[in-house]
């Protein structure tokens, strides 16, 4: 029986083009839209990894949350889905509740997050 590897995820966040992209093994797998820090509370740049993820956060997170290890930042959904494309949170990254759905499925605790 062959064992096939797990899947390696990375996930890059433009904050100027406010799109998050999702890679699997070095491949585009998918684009989303996103919210982004707004300039009094920038989104954090450089490379972070994923270290926690929750279920029905509560509040202004939507859907789901997806914990980085900058402390306080993460990947979440929206109860305000008109700020998405727009420079508003104060540093996290806000996706669609039906997108941060479909990321949370897909990724792991341990996944690289670039914010650039």
């Amino acid at each position: 029986m062959y064992i096939y590897p797990k899947p390696i995820y990375n996930i890059s966040i433009n904050t100027i083009e406010h799109t998050l992209s999702l890679y699997i093994d070095d491949e585009l797998f998918k684009t989303y839209p996103v919210a982004v820090g707004k300039p009094s509370t920038p989104s954090p740049k450089g490379i972070f990894t994923i270290v926690k993820k929750l279920l029905y956060p509560g509040g202004p997170y939507g859907v789901r949350w997806i914990g980085l290890s900058k402390h306080h930042y993460g990947i979440h959904g929206t109860n305000n889905p008109n700020s998405i494309g727009k420079d508003i949170s104060h540093g996290c990254i806000r996706l669609y509740n039906e997108d941060v759905t479909e990321l949370y499925d897909l990724v792991l605790i341990g996944d690289t997050v670039e914010i650039m």
